[in-house]
């Protein structure tokens, strides 16, 4: 028997069905050991030794693996063909070998498609473990297990609230961050621009103003509406003939097919998706034999791809669409053993693949590998020059047109923000033609400050400066979106204050960790480990030697000197110059006292230095920015008449609440979001301040019915039950039938009831294999699948809008095989024994030659260990 190891079950089943009977594959599922996450897992002092620790949750995987190795004549380690997968097949055989369960021959195979022919084809090319990249593997993972074990303690004691640091991570961080400080110093410039609607054979065109008073106008000279106005003015009162006309011929090649960082991109731009569910998808069309591997820097296709690709274009168009000579791209990557061929699918005559989400990211990635290999689209650009009879006024019009589509007629590529490039067919005009004056218009514009980064463009800006590799940029993403340093809105990044703060304390203290060319060169230099130019250790050593010290000296400073550095180096953040020139650091509500950046136990803020004569703060924001108003620390907002107590606004650790009186016992009281911070007075407060509010007398049970707020929104209670309400408002003025009826819907539509009707978030389709309805449902512990058999969780990386129906039929799938869960809870009921009085009561003879009373003093405590036994 020959045992294959591969990473999925999914791969495995679909391998085991090209292979013989004498085959046997198990799945790895992934990694089956790593550093344990603790100091002195890598020693860099014994030549940076590590310390390996399978994972808890692979015993039972590992174990079958073993047993079947130990029966095994053969072990084929055939996991994915780039360095993770080396290192996988790497532990597979290092646990083995401890085990003594490692048979006497070991092949390492690799196959770039999950095809019957490139299966049995690789079978055929065995080779050893390739050295190099499991040499890369260390050397990546003991970096990041080093950078992250010695900065992130120092981050936790000198910048509290801050929650880690990575060398990639960090880096890709600073993008965002200096993006946003981009915008914010940003100062839009007025300009105008002068556009007349003309009309030639009956066809109308647009041209612009692109002399003025005889000088060629550039963009920005035109800064104020007087002078627009004296432009529309001349292009008004002028006679305009056509003085040139001039055509040319444009020739546009079609883009290369995915690697992994364009097609993150792409799929970004055209179908919305995040890194990290493109990957997962295409993760699955791989495993399906449906695409080759996802994670490549080639852009190149083997022969038979490229022939096949030809032959599908012939077949969907004419000879004309297929160019004489294969189109041969070559790759940047600079290791060979990394550059695998493009992603592509494994048969161009397959038009699609799964359903969902998996047929449109197939169709994007067959699309684009078909149109790698069309025709080049051949376009004509018409340009228009017209003059007035003076000479000084001149218009342009232009003009594009595709004459032949080639390429374009099947795949475009998509753009991250579109430009104004002109397009459309100009009517037929010669040298002399006076076309007529139909309107002119006068357009006030201001300069636009840079976009935010989207994730394709984040990608691409990441891929441009070498930091980290494509492999790796979705869950470096998805890091930085769970550690709350950026948010995502409208698809774009924005850096929180979390984020701002850690970013400046790095720039401050780890300049050359977080430099863009530094990250870069130490990514060349892994690469070298991984094409055997350059030794791990040394590397490592390298860094370390410099690190280590750095971070020694800063664990040394006091927290309150690192603040006071933090002060000086975010000051044109912090306090930003005021439009009327008074200090920006002079406090807003003693006028007396400076603010300063001070550290607090949840995190960085500013403060008044007269304190605790002046109590103002505010949190860690742009000063004078959107947060800056709303963060002005304790705000008297009046006194209450019923308790002639202080009502105060204040800002805390959650975000803003009212107070009544002072100290320990004073009522607070969040403030809602849906309250408009400039409706927000005395009046509102006292609302808040009431709750819960008696809504009266429930006319069927007799108990009492209250509106309150709570952590989740507003609601209604009754009788241990409650009901959703729509806003802050309803709270306040609900009266008891709308009450009752919400009461009652809720308990229809209940969650938690027993024997209610939970109501799905989502109806997903019809299992695949099954053919019995999926169904996305929310429950007490989060999200779940079911198939009203069996109910799976969704796993934490697995966002719930954008699960897929294989997704969750596999899901299910799993959760099936594991056997149902109910028969495991039944064997909790046999701890209680332990405790009962009978083990208490044999302790008590030996009490008795000393004394008696000791031993009756027993008996009370046996009862209470009984009783705590009962509550566990």
């Amino acid at each position: 028997m020959q045992l294959v190891i591969v990473e999925s079950p999914a791969k495995a089943k679909t391998i085991e069905k090209y292979l013989g009977s004498d085959f046997k594959v198990l799945a790895s599922y992934g990694h089956i050991r790593d550093l344990p996450p603790k100091d002195g897992s890598v020693d860099p002092d014994d030549g940076f030794a590590m310390v390996w620790q399978p994972y808890a949750d692979k015993t039972k995987q590992l174990k079958a693996i073993t047993d079947l190795s130990k029966k095994a004549t053969r072990l084929i380690l055939a996991t994915d063909p780039d360095r993770e997968g080396e290192a996988i097949s790497w532990h597979v055989q290092e646990v083995l070998r401890k085990k003594k369960a490692l048979p006497e021959k070991v092949d390492r195979v690799t196959f770039n498609a999950i095809t019957k022919a490139a299966v049995t084809e690789a079978m055929t090319r065995p080779r050893a473990l390739d050295d190099d990249l499991i040499d890369a593997y260390r050397a990546r993972r003991a970096l990041d297990y080093l950078v992250g074990f010695t900065l992130s303690p120092v981050l936790w004691r000198k910048l509290p609230g801050a929650k880690s640091a990575g060398r990639v991570q960090s880096v890709s961080l600073r993008l965002i961050v200096e993006r946003e400080h981009e915008i914010e110093i940003f100062k839009p410039q007025e300009y105008w621009s002068v556009t007349a609607l003309m009309e030639q054979d009956g066809q109308d065109f647009q041209a612009r103003l692109t002399v003025h008073q005889g000088k060629k106008l550039d963009k920005m000279d035109l800064s104020n509406e007087e002078q627009a106005m004296a432009a529309k003015a001349a292009v008004e009162n002028g006679l305009f003939t056509i003085e040139s006309v001039e055509t040319k011929p444009l020739t546009r090649n079609p883009p290369p097919p995915f690697t992994t960082s364009t097609l993150q991109q792409e799929a970004a731009r055209k179908l919305g998706f995040s890194a990290s569910h493109t990957m997962r998808i295409a993760q699955q069309l791989y495993e399906d034999g449906a695409i080759t591997y996802m994670r490549t820097d080639g852009v190149q296709m083997d022969d038979s791809a490229i022939s096949a690709a030809r032959k599908a274009i012939s077949d969907r168009y004419d000879a004309s669409y297929v160019p004489d000579k294969p189109r041969i791209y070559k790759t940047k990557a600079k290791n060979a053993q990394e550059a695998h061929e493009a992603i592509r699918p494994t048969s161009f005559t397959r038009d699609s693949a799964g359903s969902g989400d998996h047929t449109k990211l197939y169709s994007l990635i067959l699309k684009r590998a078909m149109a790698s290999q069309m025709a080049a689209a051949r376009m004509e650009r018409t340009t228009v020059e017209m003059r007035d009879g003076t000479g000084q006024t001149g218009l342009r019009a232009t003009g594009q047109v595709v004459k032949f589509p080639g390429f374009l007629a099947l795949y475009e590529e998509g753009r991250d923000d579109s430009g104004d490039e002109d397009s459309g067919l100009l009517p037929a005009m010669a040298k002399g033609d006076s076309p007529a004056k139909k309107s002119v218009e006068a357009n006030q514009h201001f300069t636009q400050p840079p976009p935010r980064y989207s994730e394709a463009s984040l990608v691409k800006k990441m891929e441009e400066l070498g930091i980290g590799r494509p492999s790796t940029y979705a869950s470096i993403i998805k890091t930085l979106k769970d550690r709350a340093y950026v948010r995502t809105e409208g698809n774009r990044f924005f850096a929180e204050e979390s984020g701002r703060l850690l970013i400046g304390f790095l720039e401050r203290f780890f300049e050359r960790y977080v430099a863009y060319d530094y990250t870069a060169l130490l990514e060349e230099e892994l690469d070298d480990v991984s094409g055997g130019r350059a030794q791990w250790q040394e590397i490592l050593e390298a860094f370390w030697h410099d690190f280590k010290p750095k971070t020694a000296e800063v664990m040394e400073r006091l927290p309150s000197e690192v603040t006071a550095e933090l002060d000086t180096f975010l000051a044109d953040y912090l306090f930003p110059e005021k439009e009327d020139g008074s200090d920006p650091r002079l406090c807003p509500r003693c006028n007396e006292g400076k603010l300063a950046l001070r550290g607090g136990r949840f995190g960085a803020f500013v403060a008044c230095s007269n304190y605790p004569e002046c109590k103002y703060t505010r949190r860690f924001a742009q000063g004078g920015g959107a947060n800056a108003d709303a963060d002005e620390g304790p705000e008297d907002l009046g006194i209450d008449p019923d308790t002639e107590e202080k009502i105060t606004k204040m800002v805390g650790r959650f975000g803003p609440y009212v107070q009544r009186g002072e100290g320990k016992e004073a009522k607070r009281s969040s403030i809602p979001k849906d309250i408009p911070n400039e409706e927000f007075g005395l009046e509102w407060a006292l609302k808040l301040l009431s709750l819960p509010r008696e809504v009266g007398t429930h006319p069927e049970t007799g108990k009492e019915v209250m509106a309150q707020i709570g952590r989740y929104g507003p609601y209604l209670s009754h009788d241990g039950k409650s009901a959703r309400l729509e806003n802050t408002m309803e709270v306040f003025e609900i009266g008891m039938n709308a009450a009752v009826a919400k009461l009652a819907d809720a308990a229809k539509n209940s969650k938690g009831g027993r024997g209610a009707k939970q109501e799905p978030l989502k109806i997903m389709g019809m299992h695949p294999r099954t053919e019995v309805e999926i169904k996305l449902m929310d429950g007490r512990y989060g999200p779940y699948v079911t198939d009203g058999t069996t109910n799976a969780s969704l796993p934490k990386t697995v966002d719930k809008d954008e699960l897929t129906l294989e997704e969750a039929a596999q899901l299910i799938d799993d959760r099936a095989a594991k056997g149902p869960a109910k028969k495991r809870k039944k064997a909790a009921p046999k701890k209680k024994p332990a405790a009962k009085k009978p083990a208490a009561k044999k302790a008590a003879p030996k009490k008795k030659p000393a004394a008696k009373k000791p031993a009756a003093k027993k008996k009370p405590a046996a009862k209470k260990a009984t009783e705590e036994a009962k509550t566990e």
